[in-house]
C-alpha cells in the first residue's frame, strides 16, 4: 500500500479505498451507459456485423468511462485526483495541448 500510496501522491489509505471504489464503480457505469448510446446510433449486437459492432462499442465504452471518470471521481471527492489523471492519460494519447 505504501508504493500505491507514494506514487498517486496520497495520504491515507482510506483514501486508496475511494480511489479503487470509483475505479470500479465507473468501470460498470461506462460498460452500463454505453448500451443505450450504442442504441441510440443504431447500432445493436443483433443487426450490426461483429467487425463494426465490438470495436464501435468498445470505443464508445472509452469516451464514457473518460468522461464519467472525474464526474464520478468529484461526487466521491477526488477530484482533484481524477482530473490529473484524466489529464495525464490524455496527454499520453497525444490529446494534451488541450489542458494547457
Amino acid at each position: 500500500m505504501e508504493k500505491l500510496r507514494e506514487r498517486w501522491g496520497i495520504d491515507s489509505n482510506f483514501q486508496i479505498f475511494i480511489i479503487l471504489l470509483v475505479f470500479t464503480i465507473n468501470g460498470s457505469l461506462s460498460v452500463y451507459l454505453a448500451n443505450p448510446i450504442t442504441q441510440f446510433i443504431g447500432i445493436s449486437k443483433e443487426t450490426t456485423a461483429p467487425y463494426i459492432f465490438w470495436p464501435v462499442r468498445i470505443l464508445v465504452v472509452f469516451i464514457v468511462y473518460q468522461i464519467t471518470l472525474v464526474i464520478v471521481g468529484t461526487l466521491f471527492g477526488q477530484k482533484k485526483f481524477f482530473w490529473n489523471m484524466e489529464k495525464k492519460m490524455l496527454s499520453r494519447m497525444g490529446l494534451g495541448k488541450f489542458f494547457k
